[in-house]
């Protein structure tokens, strides 16, 4: 079987065994120093200032959404648009904390929102808020995205949980933003098992959401925030550290995901360029095959693939290739969510959109296959033979 996922983490032997010696040497696991390490480590290498490490790459979104929210940057019932090709826990936290979402359509071509599919639903339908979705390493127009939501005031948000390290013009995607979103669940690019992370360069951004991240409470910032918060609000010192003064969440991560990252983010840059290189690989043996609709990424320097989509012009190739790939013991699944206004979730709540086109052909026609970074030169050829193969 060529599998998604082949291990827990990157050189695993190697991994488990720093971290049974760190486990048996610790003697705190609750979120500490190697977590904040690890935020160090993370937005050195993203190129942001400030990163807050969370226990998943979706209460990330979550604690991104209620954190401006409770800077009064944006507020209920406030339209945020998203890319509706996406993963269900992009859109959930808009529904769960009452902003109005509003679908875009994205590119048969990319599998990402354009500019043109954007400025067409803002005409009609303007929103406050994007909350883009950079699906499988690719992304559309991104520069231009950023520079029209700087145009028009709309806050950019990008989820970046499947593109760590790809780059549109030497630029790195969820660096496009007011802040983006990491997840470091088993299978994505780096793994601390589970975990995620918001990443920004706005300073009250992250102060609040180190608050929200942990229960409202101040107790994480920096000391001279701290004592001003309790200032302002006349909290005596005896009560400080179980004052709560936003709306929070437990979405701490543990000291041994904040050891693993630490572990992991020196195999980062190797795992990446893996990740590029068999994606050059299996593109170009796409290319091959005329079923297969071609993907559009000259306008990115550098794609590290979270996985390979291949979408077909018919329904029929669809399923014969399907067959063809579960016979040979290749691992496939479904592109991400799929068209998530078809998701029941998203239908029990605001009825059936059927404008969807292309994020309903990419869900019906598509599937994805393996490319993580310990394929073999074996695997990867037998792959290549596979969507070559003409049926």
């Amino acid at each position: 079987m060529i599998k998604l996922v082949k291990s827990t983490f990157y050189k695993e032997k190697d991994t488990k065994k720093l971290l049974i010696n760190f486990i048996s040497s610790s003697t705190k696991l609750s979120m500490g120093q190697e977590c904040e390490k690890f935020e160090e480590n993370f937005s050195n290498y993203q190129g942001r200032k400030y990163t807050c490490f969370v226990n998943s790459g979706s209460s990330a979104n979550l604690l991104l959404l209620q954190s401006l929210l409770s800077l009064k940057r944006i507020k209920k019932n406030d339209n945020i648009a998203f890319s509706s090709l996406t993963w269900s826990t992009n859109v959930m936290p808009m529904i769960q904390l009452g902003l109005n979402p509003v679908a875009i359509d994205v590119s048969p071509t990319n599998l990402n929102i354009t500019l043109d599919s954007l400025v067409d639903i803002y005409k009609n339908n303007p929103f406050k808020i994007l909350f883009i979705t950079n699906l499988l390493g690719f992304c559309g127009d991104l520069d231009k995205i950023a520079a029209f939501c700087q145009q028009e005031n709309i806050i950019l948000l990008e989820d970046n949980c499947e593109s760590l390290g790809s780059e549109l013009k030497g630029k790195k995607l969820g660096n496009f933003g007011l802040a983006s979103t990491s997840s470091f669940f088993v299978g994505h690019h780096l793994s601390t098992i589970e975990g995620g992370a918001v990443s920004t360069d706005d300073k009250d951004l992250y102060r609040i959401l180190k608050i929200t991240r942990a229960h409202g409470w101040s107790r994480n910032i920096k000391n001279e925030e701290k004592t001003a918060l309790a200032k302002e609000n006349k909290i005596d010192k005896f009560y400080d550290n179980y004052s709560f003064y936003e709306l929070g969440f437990n979405f701490r991560p543990t000291e041994i995901s904040g050891f693993i990252g630490n572990c992991q983010i020196s195999y980062l840059e190797e795992m990446v360029q893996k990740r590029i290189s068999n994606f050059n690989i299996l593109y170009s043996a796409s290319l091959k095959n005329n079923q297969i609709l071609t993907l559009k990424v000259s306008h990115l320097s550098k794609v590290s693939n979270f996985a390979f989509p291949l979408v077909f012009r018919s329904k029929s190739s669809f399923n014969k290739y399907r067959e063809l790939f579960e016979k040979n013991n290749v691992e496939i699944r479904p592109i991400v969510g799929g068209n998530i206004t078809q998701q029941p979730f998203y239908v029990s709540s605001y009825g059936k959109n059927n404008n969807m086109k292309n994020s309903e052909l990419i869900h019906s026609n598509g599937f994805y296959i393996p490319n993580n970074p310990e394929l073999s030169e074996y695997e990867l050829k037998k792959l290549c033979d596979l969507i070559i193969f003409k049926i």
